[in-house]
């Protein structure tokens, strides 16, 4: 399966985007989903974890109550909807699926090296 994040852009802190990951090669339906982002000069981090099959869905500490992830099946997209954007939320957004294809997030979803089939990234820029 192949992933394309898209829908970033620039925005005022305390705006909103939504972002889609949309799939091409495969049905999402079977893969947990997730969410990275990365900012110049820092590592890639976790935003979130969706998972295929339960309907789990983790958040990182720093996007809790703000990020909201959804599945569309029926247009092979996931959502990345962004609220109360703040400067730090500045970062490439990237989409992927677990490494080893399992529809289920670990309870420890947050390493990059879990994750393969990494789309090309989104840029959110969000500044005043």
């Amino acid at each position: 399966v192949q992933l394309q994040a898209s829908g970033g852009g620039l925005v005022q802190p305390g705006g909103s985007l939504r972002l889609s990951c949309a799939a091409s090669g495969g049905t999402l339906d079977y893969y947990a989903i997730g969410w990275f982002r990365q900012a110049p000069g820092k590592e890639r981090e976790g935003v979130s974890c969706s998972s295929a099959m339960d309907g789990g869905i983790y958040y990182a500490d720093s996007v809790k109550g703000r990020f909201t992830v959804s599945r569309d099946n029926a247009t092979n997209t996931v959502y990345l909807e962004m609220n109360s954007l703040k400067p730090e939320d500045t970062a490439v957004y990237y989409c992927a699926t677990r490494a080893n294809r399992s529809p289920r997030c670990k309870t420890k979803w947050t390493l990059v090296a879990d994750f393969a089939n990494w789309g090309q990234g989104t840029q959110v820029t969000v500044s005043s």
